[in-house]
Parts: C-alpha cells; sequence; structure tokens
C-alpha cells in the first residue's frame, strides 16, 4: 500500500518512525460526464482568468482569499515553517478509555506503519502499551494544510489511526428529536424488544454493497449490447395507523423471514404476553359463534350416532327371544327325535326277543 504522509509518532521522549497508509478504499461505481448528443467527453480545464489560457499543474499554487476577495499566495515553505510541532509528527496528548470518544467525531481512518527497523521496537512497545491498558491514545498531526486530532487504536497488530473531528465542529442536535409529549407503552416496548431480538445479530462481513452490483450489472449487460435487468417491483408500504399491529407484523415477517432463509438461530424471540385489545374483544363473537358451530355439529352428529344404537338395541331385544324360541323349537325337535329313536330301538328289541323265543319253542 503506497504511503500518503511521512513523519513519526512522538511518544513522551520515544520517536517512532512511521509511514501514514489509507484504511479503507471505495468501490463505488464511478461514471463520467459525456455530450449526451454525440457521446463525447467533457474536461474541466484550469483557465487563468487574467491570461484567459489553460495552465499546467506546475504552475498552479494555493492562495487564500480575503473576505474583500482579494488572494494572498502562500507557499509550501511558507506552511514547512509553521511553528507547531505536528507538522512533520502525531505528538500523543492523552490516552482515555475508547468510550470515551462520541463515534461522531470519527472520520478517516489510516493504518501507521512502521517505518525501517529502528521503528519495530518503539512500535511494538506502543501497540502493546494500548492492548494492556484498554486505552487509545489521542494525539493531534498535521495533514493536507490543517492540523488535526486523532485516536490511536490496536487492530491486529497494527496500530489504527481514526481522524477526529474537532470538539467544536460537532453540531448540537438541536430540533432534531421530535417535540411535544410522546409516551412509549410497556407493550410496545416488549414488542419492539422482541423483533430485535428476532432479528438478531449478524456477521457485517455478509453484508454487501447491493446498489454496486446492481450498477456492474447494467454496464455489463449494456456493453454486452443486452437490454438492462429490470427492477423487482416492491409493494409500497402501507400508512402505518396502529403501531402495536405494525410491531406484531413485524416480528412476525422477521421470524419467516428468518425461519425461510434457514440461517436464523435457534432459539427463537419470546413475545411476552399483553394484555386484551380492544380489536380482540371484536374478535371474541366470532370465535365464539365458531365454538357453538363445532358443539352444535358434535351434538347432531353424536344424535345421529345414537340413531342406530336404539335400533340396534331394538333388535338386540328381539334376537334373544328368537334365539329362546329356536332354542325351545330345537329342544322339541330333539324330543321328538329321541321318542322315535327310543320307540324303534324298543321295537327292534322286543321283536329280536320274540324270534328269539320262537327258534328256542
Amino acid at each position: 500500500m503506497r504511503s500518503i504522509w511521512n513523519g513519526a509518532i512522538s511518544f513522551g521522549l520515544v520517536s517512532i518512525p512511521i509511514k501514514l497508509v489509507n484504511a479503507t478504499e471505495s468501490h463505488a461505481v464511478s461514471f463520467r460526464q459525456i455530450h449526451t448528443e454525440d457521446g463525447g467527453r467533457i474536461r474541466y480545464r484550469k483557465v487563468c482568468e487574467l491570461e484567459d489560457r489553460e495552465v499546467t499543474q506546475a504552475e498552479i499554487g494555493k492562495a487564500y482569499e480575503d473576505a474583500d476577495g482579494a488572494m494572498i499566495p502562500i507557499t509550501d515553505e511558507d506552511l514547512s515553517q509553521l511553528p507547531i510541532p505536528t507538522a512533520r509528527t502525531i505528538e500523543i496528548v492523552a490516552f482515555v478509555p475508547e468510550d470515551r470518544i462520541d463515534p461522531l467525531q470519527m472520520g478517516s481512518a489510516y493504518y501507521l506503519a512502521a517505518s525501517g527497523a529502528p521503528a519495530a521496537k518503539p512500535y511494538t512497545l506502543l501497540r502493546e502499551a494500548l492492548k494492556r491498558s484498554n486505552r487509545v491514545a489521542i494525539a493531534k498531526f498535521a495533514l493536507r494544510g490543517r492540523e488535526r486530532l486523532g485516536m490511536l487504536r490496536v487492530v491486529g497488530d497494527a496500530i489504527a489511526m481514526h481522524g477526529l473531528l474537532w470538539p467544536d465542529e460537532v453540531r448540537a442536535p438541536e430540533g432534531v428529536a421530535p417535540e411535544g409529549g410522546v409516551t412509549v407503552r410497556d407493550q410496545e416496548l416488549d414488542l419492539a424488544d422482541a423483533l430485535m431480538d428476532t432479528l438478531g445479530e449478524i456477521d457485517l462481513d455478509d453484508l454487501h454493497d447491493e446498489y454496486r452490483e446492481a450498477v456492474e450489472e447494467v454496464v455489463a449487460a449494456k456493453a454486452a449490447g443486452e437490454r438492462p435487468p429490470e427492477s423487482r417491483e416492491e409493494a409500497a408500504p402501507g400508512k402505518v395507523l396502529d403501531l402495536m399491529a405494525a410491531l406484531e407484523s413485524s416480528v412476525r415477517a422477521a421470524r419467516e423471514s428468518r425461519g425461510g432463509e434457514g440461517g436464523g438461530t435457534d432459539e427463537e424471540a419470546e413475545v411476552r404476553s399483553l394484555p386484551q385489545r380492544k380489536t380482540a374483544s371484536r374478535r371474541t363473537p366470532k370465535e365464539t359463534g365458531a365454538k357453538k358451530s363445532t358443539s352444535t355439529a358434535a351434538k347432531k352428529t353424536a344424535a345421529k350416532k345414537a340413531e342406530p344404537k336404539k335400533s340396534t338395541a331394538k333388535s338386540g331385544a328381539s334376537t334373544p327371544a328368537k334365539k329362546t324360541a329356536a332354542k325351545g323349537t330345537a329342544k322339541k325337535a330333539a324330543g321328538r327325535s329321541t321318542a322315535k329313536e327310543s320307540a324303534r330301538s324298543t321295537g327292534r328289541s322286543t321283536a329280536k326277543k320274540t324270534a328269539s323265543r320262537r327258534r328256542s319253542a
């Protein structure tokens, strides 16, 4: 990475030679201005107003515009001789807890790289001291023609510096908050907590610039002579009239979204019980009616099922009588057959006796 500033960190009497490197980069898609009729590039030329001609970069210098419009030339030599110790030095002035720094003050981020082997030892010393103290260093430095405020902290094995705005450069939030007394009920806070729990946490590395990707797709399609992809039409959000209903719908939608993606946590957010609302009382008759119809249908079904049981009971009552009669008839028939069989056997035995008597005679 190319350094944008060379200097040293002043840590008491310890001097640490460092190089300043940009810690961030922009991936935004940049466009050029063109003449829409013929596609020609629109360029800006640096022209001297007095001579009415274009000048080169070597001919351009700095000047301060006075209140009356007069230009006061300022050279790089003038700036290099400023009577401040931060011209080429990041001067540490204090060490404070990190939560003392208002995020509104934070600006550009830089990495501080050790410049050469002699800087390795004091660089490591400062890094480890920041780690052990759990504090950040507040420093002053000069960059791009002005003195700035910075915060040094440890990022991995490196020291990073965040440019800070001066306290008087941060505006007070006057007139930003809603005017008038607005009360928030505990039930609404409970649903807001449930919504936050349902959405849960996210790995910031999973986030990406969808707008930039869509612009790149449009550029690629136009370059290939194809039709650019059409945007998905999303339903316009309706006007929110009931905050509680909106919160409940948001919790439900968040749960469905996390469940559909399969990336939600196993734990679901707990929605605390809420007192009955007026809308719930309106719905109660419908639910009661449903219960009545259900019970009525159950009674009818029970009545229908009971009818076959009565006929079954009747048939069951007549069946034993028939069985009894059949049994009696069977007994009578059995008696008759028994009598016949006994008569036959008696006749046979009598005939045998008579025959035997005749033979003996």
